[in-house]
């Protein structure tokens, strides 16, 4: 996709990104093609000039954007860094340099059978990270899915909207005829209700049905038909292969409470009992999309298998790592007899209507197409911690580790040391036969630790305990004064792994965590296995996923301890962790990095 020239009125330059091109307008700002200081390829969304100065616009942008960067990059465009506090506030995400799967449908028709079931397992993938991490999509579309080589990559996905967004993402007027075929019946509903991660899945067996057939399962020559046969018909599947072709009948359910999560579309995708050949033939044809998809199942939890004799996805219940998906709105269809919800438990039916003023808000869809733009086809860019599930795979084993170079109980004075700051606002002590870090009204807080010289390649093992709401342990390790190193924070739900250097904190990897650290509870055991040029890390001996330490130059050894503010507390509140019994030891076995 090529990008065009910069316009006279735009600028070259955001922060430390020069600007190169333009790729696209939407409702939220300008697209532009940049370069990093390195030379990396990278999409910068800046925010239209209007939205500028809405404080409450930048407030919901930056919360949205500290919850997108927790997104997992599987099969997603990652969200690389953001300045919500600049005079045009910008996003930076992955540049993903590939057709949309709108212009690939458009230009050469629907997809074959196992490109189909690539972009279903691709966009299934994307949604299980996403919602993982507590963010809804909200505009999932066949425009938003770019078929990048190695995996399809869902891109703009979580990040706030622009005129006419509500915090619930129901209908407003930036949603036009595009994207009304995607849209779930709750979204036509009560505009206070909020939106739930069900939408999104509805939105998913849109988008698959258009990729195998070139045509969406409502289709209507207008916004109101469109959103009137949403409402009150049954999806026309005609010409979509089995099994799709019922998994795609799932996603579109009217109920929302009905659908399956983006985890479970994901496993009967991969998994199921019934999976067809055309799966199979996508996955082995495509290394990237399996490790994608396998890395997306491990940090979720696993699918219990449908009884014997039931189609699979339909009506079995599924443990999975995300959260439940909560029972949207009722929406109401009138003058369609006969269509009614399934049976209740209490045996009763509760049947749908549509008021006169759903049609009223359709209209103002239509309206809003002739003031607003939502997107252009070149824009290349992109609940809370799951549950605990009720079925895990096997554990997969801890990498092994060589001689022990360091080891102490951290009970007292040894190796680590104790001390506490003059104003008293942070401290190292021992208590309790652990070490305690403490801050308060700051950011973050490092002890004094060992100057040993410690290799590249070596592994970290140390008892972790967080003893207050929005306080992260933190290991640093490769580690020199005052350039930084590379960090692991370990907070309540999700495990960052990335860099610290100055005051910047990156991150490479977001490993989400099925069984929350419970505040004030007993020890976790963090393992953290460094190979080369990726991070393994383990929890109590049990894999939590790989990660990349990234290009960034890092020239330390040292290991360090400390504790982090989560991004979501306030500075000026406090935090505390402790630490028990670390270990590090060397390779396992000498070999060049």
């Amino acid at each position: 996709m090529r990008p065009e020239p910069l316009r006279p009125h735009d600028p070259v330059r955001l922060g430390s990104y020069e600007l190169v091109g333009r790729l696209g307008e939407g409702g939220m700002g300008t697209v532009y093609l940049a370069k990093t200081a390195a030379g990396t390829q990278v999409a910068v969304k800046v925010v239209r000039a209007d939205l500028s100065p809405d404080d409450e616009f930048r407030r919901r942008f930056r919360s949205e954007v500290a919850r997108a960067r927790q997104v997992p990059p599987f099969c997603t465009a990652e969200v690389l860094d953001a300045d919500p506090d600049a005079d045009h506030p910008y996003l930076v995400v992955e540049y993903v340099d590939g057709p949309t799967l709108a212009q690939v449908v458009d230009d050469r028709g629907p997809l074959t059978a196992a490109n189909l079931h690539s972009v279903a397992i691709g966009v299934a993938t994307a949604l299980t990270a996403i919602h993982g991490a507590g963010v809804i999509h909200r505009d999932l579309k066949p425009r938003n899915v770019l078929l990048a080589p190695g995996t399809p990559k869902v891109i703009d996905f979580g990040i706030a909207r622009a005129v006419g967004s509500t915090a619930t993402g129901n209908t407003a007027p930036e949603f036009m005829m595009g994207t009304v075929a995607y849209m779930a019946p709750e979204r036509f509903g009560d505009a206070e209700v909020p939106l739930t991660a069900a939408a999104d899945i509805f939105a998913w067996g849109g988008v698959v049905m258009y990729a195998g057939t070139g045509r969406t399962p409502f289709g209507g020559d207008s916004p109101p038909a469109t959103a009137g046969r949403i409402l009150t018909q049954e999806p026309d599947l005609s010409g979509l292969p089995d099994p799709l072709r019922e998994l795609v009948a799932y996603a579109l359910r009217k109920n929302p409470a009905e659908r399956p999560s983006a985890r479970e579309l994901l496993d009967l995708l991969v998994a199921g009992p019934s999976r067809p050949a055309a799966t199979a033939a996508a996955l082995a044809g495509q290394p990237d999309l399996r490790a994608a998809a396998s890395q997306a199942q491990s940090v979720t939890g696993v699918l219990t298998a449908p009884a014997p004799g039931t189609p699979a996805g339909l009506g079995q219940p599924v443990a999975t790592g995300e959260p439940p998906v909560p029972e949207g709105p009722t929406v109401p269809v009138s003058a369609v007899p006969g269509l009614v919800e399934p049976d209740r438990p209490d045996g009763r039916r509760r049947r749908w209507f549509l008021p006169a003023a759903i049609l009223v808000l359709i209209l103002a869809v239509v309206a809003g197409t002739m003031m607003i733009v939502f997107g252009s086809p070149a824009d290349p860019t992109a609940g809370p911690a799951g549950t605990t599930p009720a079925t895990t795979s096997a554990p997969a084993p801890a990498p092994p580790a060589g001689p022990v170079l360091i080891t102490d109980d951290l009970d007292k004075n040894r190796l680590w040391l104790a001390k506490t700051e003059p104003d008293g606002r942070s401290s190292c002590v021992f208590t309790g036969g652990e070490l305690h870090v403490r801050i308060v009204a700051r950011p973050l807080y490092k002890c004094r630790g060992p100057q040993d010289t410690l290799p590249e390649d070596l592994t970290i093992d140390v008892g972790v305990r967080l003893l207050t709401d929005g306080a992260c342990a933190a290991v640093w390790y490769h580690f020199k004064l005052p350039h930084g190193g590379r960090l692991v924070r370990i907070c309540q739900d999700n495990i960052f792994v990335g860099t610290h250097q100055s005051a910047e904190v990156t991150v490479t990897r977001t490993l989400p965590l099925d069984n929350p650290i419970a505040v004030g509870g007993p020890p976790t055991r963090i393992g953290l296995h460094v190979t080369g040029e990726t991070v393994t890390v383990t929890r109590d001996g049990v894999s939590l996923g790989d990660a990349p330490l990234g290009n960034v130059e890092i020239m330390g050894n040292r290991v360090l301890l400390g504790v982090f503010l989560d991004r979501d507390t306030p500075d000026t509140g406090s935090a505390e962790v402790a630490f028990d019994h670390i270990e590090v030891r060397g390779p396992s076995a000498p070999g060049p990095r």
